[in-house]
């Protein structure tokens, strides 16, 4: 299943231990995903430990990263949780693994109210989510199928896809597929610093509450960060966001600045959107400003969301655009 990534990310990494020397025993390394061996396994997590008996192969993901992560790693999803614009089906910011990883993902409910009788006619072998998310419905999983949690989401997702990757015997996979994305990343923020000499970029959300500014411990954040690429003095600091009334504007002001929006059933985020946009004060900004998806810069949360990203930085600066293996 998709042959043709592994494939290349099985390269990458063959080129990288050439450079770097290696031994030769004579072995072949074994493609990701072709085993089951390391089974039954002990994970550690932020509930405790978890024996996971055999590889797993029907995941329950409650928190839209790790459905990504699952995908990422080469393993069925059959169920997820609707949060914000994910609902009835899987995003499309997932690729082809959507249709093929995916194609039997079904609802089990919301990501503050999980459904368990819906969760346990999928028969799942894992279900994985964030502490932050379903600490208290933990011992209710857990009697459903084997069950890890992550301390939280956000500014952790890439330790979450490598704490999944050790529950689906999936480590080496995991390394590549990160390692790949950090190349591109650091590829793609210095042909931006080269070309438009070291800009510095702003993130502004519009919401159904106050508006935000995304410092650097928060998704996009940790990409412009792997990136490489400067961000202005109300976001250079190591939090999640900084709230701004339409009297403090000025403090999304960057070289570029990337808006979202988020898209709630009241309208709220939009109308926001609208009220800060034809302030007096908005006027300068307004040259500057890219509008992306606010699923995939803030929702996704994941290497999918995160190869978007880059690839809505390169166009925005007109730069080659991240190769995905």
């Amino acid at each position: 299943m998709r042959l043709h990534r592994i494939t290349a990310l099985l390269a990458v990494t063959a080129l990288a231990l050439t450079g770097c020397g290696s031994s030769d025993d004579g072995k072949s390394p074994e493609a990701p995903g072709s085993s089951s061996t390391g089974f039954p396994r002990t994970i550690e997590h932020a509930m405790g430990k978890t024996e996971i008996p055999a590889k797993p192969k029907r995941v329950v993901a409650l928190d839209a990263s790790f459905v990504d992560a699952t995908l990422i790693l080469d393993t069925p999803v059959v169920g997820y949780t609707d949060y914000r614009s994910i609902k009835d089906k899987l995003p499309e910011y997932l690729g082809a693994d959507r249709d093929t990883l995916g194609k039997d993902a079904q609802p089990v409910g919301t990501l503050a109210e999980p459904n368990l009788e819906k969760i346990a006619d999928l028969q799942p072998d894992l279900i994985i989510t964030a502490k932050v998310r379903h600490e208290k419905l933990y011992e209710q999983l857990s009697k459903i199928a084997p069950t890890i949690m992550s301390e939280t989401t956000g500014p952790t997702w890439q330790d979450n896809i490598r704490l999944e990757a050790k529950a689906l015997g999936q480590e080496q996979l995991a390394d590549q597929e990160l390692s790949a994305y950090k190349t591109a990343a650091r590829t793609v923020g210095a042909a931006i610093n080269t070309k438009a000499k070291n800009p510095t970029v702003s993130v502004v959300r519009f919401l159904d509450g106050p508006t935000r500014l995304y410092q650097k411990a928060t998704f996009s954040g940790i990409v412009l960060k792997d990136a490489g690429l400067a961000r202005p003095k109300s976001q250079d600091v190591d939090g999640f966001a900084l709230e701004i009334s339409p009297e403090r504007i000025k403090d999304a002001d960057a070289d570029a600045i990337f808006v979202t929006t988020f898209a709630d059933d009241k309208g709220v985020g939009a109308k926001t959107a609208a009220e800060f946009k034809a302030n007096p004060l908005w006027k300068p900004l307004a040259p500057k400003v890219h509008e992306v998806p606010d699923l995939t810069w803030m929702t996704a949360v994941g290497l999918q969301g995160a190869w978007v990203i880059l690839g809505d930085l390169a166009k925005t600066f007109g730069v080659d655009a991240p190769v995905k293996p």
